[in-house]
């Protein structure tokens, strides 16, 4: 439920992770030659933290441990990925056989430095149709360059939520659903006060909540790389065109300035006093936990939920929206990785275990059978983010050698350009775009 895939947070799990593309060698050849029917304890490390998500993970293990007599399960939880790779790094007998992350945008790094044990050996020994179990976008963001490293565990859709209060009261008879009618509808439902806001009709920032570079380009059919490896963003008009919308909305709503200023009378992201909570913000671009969120905070207006807008020229993609979710893997050094793979493959493909775990914490299932059960117990409102996440357009970032770093420079370079820093689009991207390179070179 409580998922910040903010980029300028990971910049110290990626710099973390780097020491381990050096220390780490993958997988043993001895490793996996553990009996999975002998008694044993295995240790799970996970990042949830909250109560209810706890007790969810709980839940979940009682099934597991259950349907698995011979296998108990330490589980240890509020796990970053710098305490993870530290302790990947030191192996010994207090460190985790289960892994797990909620940074998909790192699977690239996890599988290339052999940070998660290569699982294909697994998936073949138990006859799992990956095709068949997960949507193409899963399957994308769990291996990196043919090597599968990581299974989904759950995972997370983006939509717009709106206040319907502020859209009846305002005139507006349906959320918008091209960028251009959020552009208007946005400036609609602003209202001033002084130097500041009474109302903002969607704060467009790139220091916002959620509203980064990649959440936004999910609205457009891009792509980061070109068939060689190298950064497209300079080629590819999606980037230009997405920039540039941002950037006006930017000044349509009363400029960089006085929208930081505004930003900075916000509360928590992830509690009560949430701006769109508040009222403070009458439209968000979030993940599916917010609604739950939204509920648990009280708000004293009707919640509208609907996929975010898309490009002009791309109406026909209207429904689509950008992915991720949590992943789980196997420590290379686990001398009891055929037992761990028992607690993956349970969490990861069970169809009751998924759909009791999704209704724990309110994420969206992972897997396609999942997705349809008559067992899933959600607000009807939630139907939308299962619809987003089974979209054949919906997307993610690529995969790189070392994780979101590129994803970082881009949003760097948003920074700039939206304060007016950086003003020739063009060039900055040009330069953003050799720089995402000359980083890969570097890390391979």
């Amino acid at each position: 439920m409580r998922r910040n895939r903010r980029l300028t947070t990971t910049a110290v799990a990626v710099a973390a992770i780097s020491v381990l593309a050096s220390a780490c060698t993958g997988q043993s050849e001895n490793a996996a030659n553990d009996d999975p029917n002998a008694k044993t304890t295995i240790t799970f490390w996970h990042g949830w933290s909250a109560p209810a998500e706890v007790q969810a993970i709980k839940e979940n293990i009682d099934r597991f441990e259950k349907a698995h007599s011979n296998i108990k399960v330490k589980v240890v939880g509020n796990i970053t990925d710098d305490k993870l790779n530290q302790a990947l790094r030191a192996g010994g007998s207090n460190s985790p056989d289960v892994v797990s992350s909620f940074t998909t945008s790192n699977v690239g790094k996890f599988c290339s430095s052999g940070a998660f044990a290569d699982l294909q050996p697994f998936i073949d020994k138990s006859k799992l149709d990956m095709e068949k179990t997960f949507s193409k976008v899963l399957l994308d963001y769990t291996q990196f360059e043919g090597k599968r490293c990581a299974m989904p565990l759950l995972s997370d859709a983006y939509g717009l939520y709106y206040n319907k209060d502020a859209f009846k009261a305002a005139g507006i008879k349906a959320p918008p659903k091209t960028m251009s009618e959020l552009a208007e509808t946005a400036k609609k439902l602003t209202k001033t006060k002084g130097d500041s806001y009474e109302q903002l009709g969607f704060m467009p920032n790139y220091h916002g909540y959620e509203t980064v570079v990649d959440h936004y380009m999910s609205s457009w059919d891009h792509k980061y790389f070109d068939e060689n490896g190298k950064s497209n963003i300079a080629k590819d008009p999606a980037f230009a065109k997405a920039f540039t919308f941002q950037k006006k909305l930017v000044g349509d709503l009363g400029g960089y300035a006085k929208l930081e200023k505004f930003r900075t009378t916000f509360g928590d992201e992830f509690g009560a006093k949430h701006p769109f909570h508040t009222g403070q913000v009458a439209m968000q671009l979030d993940g599916e936990w917010r609604l739950g969120m939204a509920e648990d905070a009280k708000v004293p207006f009707e919640i509208g939920v609907a996929p975010m807008p898309v490009a002009d020229d791309e109406a026909e993609g209207y429904g689509k929206g950008f992915l991720s979710g949590t992943i789980m893997g196997i420590a290379p050094a686990s001398k009891k990785q055929n037992a761990a793979w028992e607690l993956v493959k349970y969490m990861t493909t069970d169809t009751k275990a998924v759909v009791e775990f999704a209704n724990g914490i309110r994420n969206v299932p992972s897997t396609l059978e999942a997705l349809k059960s008559p067992d899933l117990d959600f607000d009807p409102r939630f139907k939308t983010f299962l619809e987003i996440a089974q979209h054949p357009k919906s997307n993610t970032p690529d995969g790189a050698v070392n994780g979101a770093t590129y994803q970082n420079t881009i949003q760097d370079f948003g920074f700039q350009y939206e304060k007016g820093l950086a003003k020739d689009l063009k060039a900055g991207l040009e330069k953003t775009a050799k720089q995402i390179d000359t980083d890969i070179a570097k890390a391979k």
